[in-house]
């Protein structure tokens, strides 16, 4: 659609921020005000806007606001009743990938090394202790670990979920996920422990162009969804 305002600016209502386009509030499908709770996330919503299409009459797209996207799927499709994403979130420590081990003695150890620490933090973080297992056959969790975890993740408001909700499926794991919202691990190094086995396949037989494609732009989202979660909390 063609850029139709000149200038974009957060602005405090109630007890949120709005974001204006030529002073008028920019509105959700359902015809409310899009609204934010912190300052940070209002002024990077605007910046967006700022920028997209370039200046007016220029053409820009939903893919010029990322994180105002991602907030809208909060506002309209979460907070309402959360209980849904929260379940589809959660199901994923089901078979979370930091769970399963490798048969192979070298690529093990580097697991054992590199994704063990992670669920030492989710034990000492939510009371949530996983089991492991080794090859491909599955391993069934406590209801008291699923519990503790759904538990976190429904603590989380509904722009979290958002983040979350691409955090998780794109990392393989509700646990690396909710490190990543709460501030003890960076997407990057997420990412990268996700990948672990495609990264240690790459070294006996060499780079797979497409896999190193495909792992940027998950990278990305993986960034873009960490930024909206900080943002949110100020």
């Amino acid at each position: 659609m063609k850029r139709f305002w000149n200038q974009a600016t957060c602005v405090a209502e109630g007890d949120g921020f709005a974001i204006h386009l030529d002073g008028r509030p920019v509105k959700l499908p359902t015809g409310a005000s899009l609204r934010v709770a912190t300052r940070e996330l209002g002024e990077a919503l605007a910046a967006e806007w700022q920028a997209a299409g370039g200046e007016r009459g220029g053409e820009m797209s939903w893919e010029d606001v990322p994180l105002t996207r991602l907030t809208g799927t909060a506002a309209e499709r979460i907070a309402p009743d959360p209980a849904a994403t929260i379940a589809a979130i959660a199901k994923y420590a089901e078979t979370d990938l930091l769970c399963y081990r490798a048969e192979d003695d070298a690529l093990a150890a580097r697991q054992d090394a590199a994704w063990q620490p992670w669920l030492d933090w989710a034990r000492s973080s939510f009371g949530a202790d996983l089991r492991i297992t080794r090859g491909i056959m599955p391993v069934a969790q406590t209801p008291e670990a699923l519990t503790a975890l759904h538990d976190a993740v429904a603590g989380l408001s509904p722009v979290a979920l958002s983040a979350l909700g691409v955090l998780v499926p794109a990392l393989g794991s509700c646990v690396l996920g909710l490190a990543v919202i709460h501030g003890a691990l960076e997407p990057g190094d997420a990412h990268r422990l996700a990948v672990l086995d495609e990264l240690f396949q790459e070294e006996r037989w060499g780079l797979d162009w497409e896999a190193e494609e495909r792992r940027e732009k998950v990278a990305a989202d993986l960034a873009l969804a960490a930024r909206l979660a900080a943002l949110s909390q100020g």
